[in-house]
C-alpha cells in the first residue's frame, strides 16, 4: 500500500462501494462522539457536577479524539495501518457504552479518553485509505467518507437519549452493538481495504523524482484557525442546546435531542451538497461564503420558536458544516505528501481545539448563565469569516481538479 505520499490517483478507479464501507465505519465511530454532549446533562445530574466539570469531560473527549489525530496521522503515513479501522471503531464504542456503569468522576474521564483514542485512530487511516478509492473525483470521494461522520454525530444524540428515555441510563451498554457489527462487516472486505489499488510503477517513479513539494504553512495555519472557529460554533451548539432546554428551561430532553439531531442532519446534507459546489465556485470562495452566511443565520435561533426553530437550526447546520470536506481537500492540497497528517490537522487538531474551547463556555455559563454562554457563540462565525478572507489559496485549484475529471 502506498504511504501518505500523495501522487495523482486518476489511474485508480472511483470505488463508491469501498467509500461507503469506510463511511459506515466513520458513521458508527462518530455516533459515540456525537452522543457525548447530549448525555452530559444526565452525567451532570448523576454525579452532581458543575458546568466547568462537565466541560472538562468534553475537553478530555476532544483532546483524545481530535488533538492527537496528527500523531496517528504521522504513523498512518509511514505504512499500512488497516487494523486501526475496525479496532478504532470498536474501542470508541467500548469506552462510551460503559459511561453510566460507574458513579466515579475519574472513571468517567478514563472511559471518555478510551473512546476518544478509538475515534482518533480511525480518522487519519480512514481519510488516507479513502483517498485511494476516489480516483480523480477527490472532493466527491472525501465528501462521501466525511458524510458518514456527520450522520454519526447526528444520530448519536437521538440514539443515546432514546436509550435513556425509553430504557434507562443503565441500558447504555447496548449502544456498542453498531461498532460490533462494523467490526464483523469489515472482515468480509478486508483484502480490498488493506490492499487498495497500487500506484503504477511509472507513476510512482515520477512522484519520487519530482521536485520536493513544500508545505504552505501560512494558508494552512489560517485554514486551521477557520476550522477551529467553525468547530467551536458547532460543538458549542451541540453542548449548550441540551443544557439550555434540559437544565435551564427544564424542558423535554427528547425535544432537545431532536434539535441537535436536525442541526447535524443539516450538516450531513451540507457536506454532500457543498463539495461539488465548492469544486465549481472555488474552495476559498465557498469557504468565505459559508462563514458569511453562518454569521447571518446564527442570531435567528434566538428570534424564532417551534417549527421555525427546527428550520433555522437545520439551515444553520447545512451552512456551517458544508465546508467540512472542502477544508480537508484544501489542507491535502497544501500538504500533498502527507495525507494522514493533513487530515489529522484539519479533522483532528483543529476540530478538537474548537471543541476544547467549549470549556470556556462552561466558565461563562457558571458565571453569567447558560443563555449568555449560548448567545456568545454568535461571534465565532464572524471571526471565521474574516479569517477565511485572508487565506492565500488559489481558487483555480478547484477548476483544475474539475478539468481533470
Amino acid at each position: 500500500m502506498p504511504t501518505g505520499e500523495s501522487v495523482p490517483n486518476e489511474t485508480n478507479p472511483f470505488k463508491p462501494r469501498m467509500l461507503l464501507l469506510l463511511s459506515l465505519g466513520h458513521l458508527i465511530t462518530d455516533i459515540y462522539q456525537g452522543a457525548l454532549p447530549a448525555v452530559l446533562p444526565f452525567l451532570k445530574d448523576r454525579l452532581s457536577l458543575s458546568y466547568a466539570m462537565t466541560g472538562v469531560i468534553l475537553m478530555a473527549a476532544n483532546f483524545t479524539s481530535s488533538l492527537v489525530q496528527p500523531v496517528f496521522g504521522f504513523f498512518s503515513d509511514r505504512g499500512k495501518k488497516p487494523l486501526l479501522l475496525p479496532l478504532g471503531c470498536l474501542v470508541a464504542g467500548l469506552g462510551f457504552s460503559f459511561l453510566f456503569v460507574s458513579d466515579q468522576y475519574e472513571w468517567i474521564l478514563a472511559l471518555v479518553v478510551v473512546s476518544g483514542l478509538g475515534a482518533a485512530s480511525y480518522h487519519p487511516e480512514g481519510f488516507k485509505t479513502a483517498h485511494f478509492f476516489t480516483g480523480a473525483r477527490r472532493a466527491t470521494g472525501v465528501a462521501i467518507f466525511s458524510v458518514g461522520g456527520n450522520l454519526g454525530f447526528a444520530i448519536g444524540p437521538l440514539l443515546a437519549i432514546s436509550i435513556i428515555q425509553y430504557l434507562s441510563p443503565n441500558a447504555m451498554p447496548i449502544i456498542i452493538l453498531p461498532s460490533l457489527c462494523f467490526t464483523v462487516l469489515i472482515v468480509f472486505s478486508w483484502r480490498a481495504i488493506s490492499h487498495p489499488a497500487e500506484i503504477p510503477a511509472e507513476q510512482r517513479r515520477k512522484a519520487q523524482t519530482d521536485e520536493p513539494v513544500q508545505t504552505k504553512w501560512l494558508p494552512l495555519s489560517l485554514i486551521i484557525a477557520v476550522v477551529i472557529a467553525r468547530s467551536w460554533t458547532q460543538m458549542g451548539l451541540l453542548s449548550y442546546i441540551p443544557f439550555y432546554y434540559i437544565n435551564y428551561l427544564h424542558g423535554d430532553a427528547l425535544y432537545a435531542g431532536k434539535l441537535v439531531t436536525l442541526f447535524l442532519l443539516g450538516g450531513a446534507v451540507g457536506t454532500l451538497a457543498g463539495a461539488p459546489v465548492a469544486d465549481r465556485w472555488g474552495h476559498k470562495r465557498f469557504l468565505v461564503g459559508s462563514m458569511f452566511l453562518s454569521s447571518l443565520i446564527f442570531p435567528l435561533i434566538f428570534a424564532v420558536n417551534g417549527v421555525l426553530l427546527f428550520i433555522v437550526l437545520g439551515l444553520l447546520g447545512f451552512v456551517v458544516v458544508s465546508t467540512f470536506s472542502v477544508t480537508i481537500v484544501m489542507a491535502q492540497h497544501l500538504m500533498p505528501r502527507h495525507l494522514g497528517v493533513a487530515s489529522g490537522l484539519t479533522v483532528g487538531f483543529a476540530v478538537g481545539a474548537g471543541g476544547i474551547c467549549v470549556t470556556l463556555l462552561g466558565v461563562l455559563a457558571d458565571r453569567f448563565g447558560v443563555p449568555f454562554a449560548l448567545q456568545s457563540i454568535a461571534v465565532l462565525p464572524i471571526l471565521g469569516f474574516f479569517l477565511s478572507t485572508l487565506i492565500p489559496y488559489p481558487d483555480n485549484v478547484a477548476a483544475a481538479a474539475k478539468a481533470q475529471r
